[in-house]
Parts: structure tokens; sequence; C-alpha cells
């Protein structure tokens, strides 16, 4: 039985995902993927694509640890992490999921606040007198 290791970034979450051959099963942080998502549907079908884009949805078991960022970049991350997990288990599955950007690292990040703006890049607020 081959077990297979990756991590998934996105933001600032990080995915810790091992992919091994089973019955379809997705634990992640000690829960399922129903009760760690709750009725969030779209974003369950982000974590579950690259298994769809593979048809490996009912033959492989996936246990994930996340941390940092909000659900939907964990989630993100999840999905980055699976996509590089079946890339090193078969070399036939990289194939199918870099035309669909599962490879990619979504480099997007939060821009740093500057010194006299109020955000990122929103000025004060101006006043003519």
């Amino acid at each position: 039985m081959k077990i297979s290791y990756a991590t998934g970034k996105r933001k600032t979450a990080v995915a810790k995902v091992w992919v091994k051959p089973g019955s379809g099963k997705i634990l992640v942080n000690g829960m399922d993927l129903n009760a760690w998502l709750g009725g969030h549907e779209a974003i369950k079908l982000k974590v579950v694509q690259p298994l769809l884009v593979t048809k490996q949805e009912a033959l492989m078991d996936i246990k994930a640890s996340t941390l940092g960022g909000g659900y939907n970049a964990q989630a993100e991350a999840l999905r980055h992490g699976i996509s590089r997990a079946l890339a090193i288990m078969d070399a036939d599955f990289r194939a199918l999921l870099k035309p669909k950007g599962l490879l990619t690292r979504d480099s997007r990040s939060v821009e740093r606040k500057k010194y006299g703006r109020r955000k990122a890049r929103r000025s004060p607020q101006f006043s003519k007198r």
C-alpha cells in the first residue's frame, strides 16, 4: 500500500495531505469533510475537484490537517495538496491535473499596510479646509 504525502498552500493557509488507496473517505483535522465544511457545497466541490478530474473519488482515502487562514483558503490549500499528492502517486495524473491549473500554487496574498495610509492603498480622507 503506497501512501503519498504533499503540502498545499494558499494565502496563509497550509494543508498537510496524506493520500492512500482506499474507499473514498476524506478526513480533515480529524473530522469528516461534511462535518468540517458544513453546508458549503461549492467549497466541498473545490476540495474533491482533483479526485473528480482523475476519477479517483471512490478509490482514495485522504487524511489532512490544515492550519492558518479561513476555511475557504484552507479548502483551496487542501485542493492543492491533494493534487500534488496524486501527481506524486501516479505520473499519469499529472497530465490530467496540470491543464486544469490544479498543480499551480495560487501566490496571491494580502498586500501589507503602508505608513500614512489607512490600508495597503487607501489614503486618509482629503480635507480642503
